[in-house]
């Protein structure tokens, strides 16, 4: 009910903006915003990969239209990533171009795999400050993929890029009838043919496309060495794109006040590379950069944006890329300085919130910021922040867990309150006096939950020790789950 009620608004939503020249228009303007960032931005990922431009431009193009009928999350960007142009630069390296394509469709089949397995549903075990790390170090990166268009570049570069910064940030103090970085880029453009000032332009980033995407099936081998070599590489990128992916959603979520669906988003995902793959591109997910780009910058909030991202992408690059070709690489460094700056989490730093906050928190958004910036992988940043706040929380909780011994005659009772898990439950063992208790021990857990093994485990060690002494032990108190639990387990751990 809940993904029909949310499809149906979203039927609404993009009726009501074709119904509304004023609406279409932002969205329109939006694409184009997108579509202009979005060309340097893929040729530079496909040189990591170590393949043709051509390849990166034809996958944006797939991924933004199949994702755009098909994706869980209305105005986010999906195209050829850095991300996953990382996990199978390897690929390509060793094997040729040609095992691309397979690995491509294969990451996309997994990806619909796991959505149908829920995996979108993990979402709500990663903790605010993974999330708060997330967002800052996506914005630090951004703006350090920034640093090589001002180095070793003429003068020129750096006037231009403080005007459009400027441009970017006051412009819309005037006006919102035109997308800020819109008038950005194309002031600049015009300033830099017109005034014949020679800096960086997109056409120094690689050669544009000439001609649309075909069909293509795999050129090598459907056999089990050719799933040997690709399979790897596959389930990288299906894991990076999918968390990239559903990052941004729940981002984009965030800004917009808007709901997505996830799961559907998840195997859009995967039908997007899979389209893509027979199409002769490499792997994509979403682009963060240039969502916010769409969404924060340029006011895009449907499906509409979307779409013609990718297609004003593909049509600028195939009839208009001697055009294109002239825009100095300065105003799209200035949008995206811009975006960084509006991306950051400034709150997460001040002073006063650093106080506030618990020192392991702040400690979890540091891993997280730290390690995505070090390996420019936001996968990486994100797994290992969940990590350490699982450890963190792990380590908290564990000190929770008292004990209290009282003796009554010959019985020696001990009261045990907390949660009984891994972390609490194997330093139980040191908790008891075996040597000196008298000849009956209860161990009351009324106030404890069992939750693993380990506290089973525990628990018969516990009484295989008062055992060694020639004592008795009863357990009791248990709540019906711990017992039923225990009562499985109990002397089938050795």
């Amino acid at each position: 009910m809940a993904t029909a009620a949310l499809t149906s608004l979203e039927r609404q939503s993009v009726w009501r903006t074709l119904k509304s020249a004023r609406l279409l228009k932002t969205e329109l303007l939006a694409g184009l915003v997108v579509s202009l960032a979005l060309i340097p931005e893929v040729i530079a990922f496909t040189v990591i990969a170590g393949v043709d431009p051509r390849i990166g431009i034809f996958a944006s193009f797939t991924m933004s239209v199949v994702i755009a009928f098909t994706g869980g999350r209305p105005a986010m960007i999906t195209a050829a990533a850095g991300a996953v142009a990382l996990v199978v630069a390897p690929l390509v390296r060793t094997h040729g171009v040609e095992y691309l394509f397979p690995a491509v469709i294969l990451a996309g089949i997994i990806q619909i795999l796991l959505a149908a397995l829920g995996v979108a549903k993990l979402l709500r075990f990663i903790p605010r400050q993974v999330m708060i790390g997330f967002v800052n170090g996506l914005a630090i990166s951004i703006f350090l993929a920034q640093m090589p268009e001002l180095v070793d570049v003429p003068w020129a570069v750096y006037p231009l890029v403080a005007v459009g910064i400027a441009i970017v940030y006051l412009f819309p103090k005037l006006t919102n009838a035109v997308p800020a970085p819109l008038i950005a880029i194309a002031m600049l453009t015009a300033v830099t043919v017109f005034a014949k000032i020679t800096v960086p332009t997109v056409g120094d980033q690689g050669e544009l496309p000439e001609s649309l995407p075909v069909f293509t099936l795999p050129t090598v081998p459907i056999d089990m060495e050719t799933l040997r070599i690709i399979a790897p590489f596959a389930v990288a990128v299906a894991f990076v794109g999918l968390l990239e992916s559903l990052l941004t959603a729940k981002l984009v979520d965030d800004i917009t006040d808007t709901p997505s669906n996830k799961t559907r988003e998840s195997w859009a995902q995967g039908a997007a590379n899979v389209v893509t793959g027979f199409f002769g591109g490499i792997c994509g997910c979403a682009m963060i950069g240039q969502t916010m780009i769409g969404v924060k910058v340029s006011g895009g909030r449907t499906r509409i944006s979307t779409l013609f991202a990718g297609v004003f992408m593909l049509v600028l690059a195939v009839a208009f890329g001697d055009v294109v070709a002239q825009i100095p690489m300065a105003a799209l460094v200035a949008v995206m300085v811009v975006v960084s700056a509006a991306t950051f989490n400034w709150h997460s730093i001040r002073p006063s919130t650093l106080r506030m906050m618990p020192k392991s928190e702040t400690f979890v958004m540091l891993v997280t910021v730290v390690l995505t910036v070090a390996t420019s992988n936001l996968a990486i940043g994100v797994g290992a922040g969940i990590l350490t706040a699982m450890v963190l929380f792990a380590n908290r909780v564990a000190h929770f867990v008292t004990v209290d011994r009282r003796v009554d005659g010959d019985t020696a009772i001990y009261k045990v309150t907390g949660e009984l898990f891994f972390a609490s439950s194997n330093d139980l063992y040191t908790q008891f006096d075996y040597a000196q208790d008298p000849q009956n021990v209860v161990i009351d857990l009324g106030a404890s939950h069992v939750w693993d093994a380990s506290t089973v485990a525990a628990l018969d060690s516990v009484a295989a020790k008062y055992a060694g002494y020639g004592k008795s032990v009863e357990v009791r108190g248990l709540n019906e789950p711990s017992a039923r639990f225990r009562d499985r387990l109990s002397g089938n751990l050795d």
